[in-house]
């Protein structure tokens, strides 16, 4: 006789709905990063630790370095394009398009266009939006750039992301010889 399938467990009442605003509500947190504004609409705590959910702001020329971290990534591109280079390889991901980031694979976006571009990202599971929240600066909405960091600001921003990436499994990589 098959093994029967384990039942779903009933519904646990300790967790409720997120609903998520980033146009109005005040109370998300907008972080101000590598010069991109990443507003966490869903956060660990709100899923179980299962994922977060970021709507990305990312103005020209914007985006992170080369990366790579032991969770998946997934992008959806809601408006604009970004230029996706994974494992070497680069594409365009356009608005519509949405791409998947496998586990520990090495990639970076940037937004190679004159217009800013917006992505829905969801990391799963749940963790990446604690370290933009420690690395990253608050601004005050979903599209505020961060203010330009000093010689001394990046340099601490460098130091401080290098030191916590390995506790949110997370790997910097040397950019490609050719930037």
């Amino acid at each position: 006789m098959p093994e029967q399938p384990d039942p779903v467990p009933p519904d646990d009442l300790s967790r409720g709905l997120t609903v998520a605003r980033p146009d109005e509500d005040q109370g998300l947190p907008h972080i101000g990063l590598v010069g991109d504004t990443y507003t966490i609409l869903v956060t660990g705590q709100d899923t179980a630790g299962k994922y977060t959910l970021i709507d990305m702001h990312v103005p020209p020329g914007g985006g992170p370095p080369p990366h790579r971290h032991d969770f998946e990534e997934m992008f959806t591109v809601l408006d604009g394009e970004v230029r996706v280079t994974f494992r070497g390889q680069t594409i365009t991901a356009r608005a519509g398009q949405t791409i998947n980031v496998p586990a520990n694979a090495p990639h970076s976006f940037t937004n190679a266009t004159g217009t800013p571009s917006r992505l829905l990202c969801m990391c799963a599971p749940a963790g990446q939006e604690e370290f933009f929240t420690l690395v990253g600066q608050r601004v005050a909405t979903r599209t505020q750039a961060p203010p330009p960091l000093s010689l001394d600001e990046q340099a601490a921003f460098i130091a401080t992301s290098t030191r916590l990436a390995p506790q949110f499994k997370t790997e910097l990589l040397p950019p490609p010889p050719n930037d």
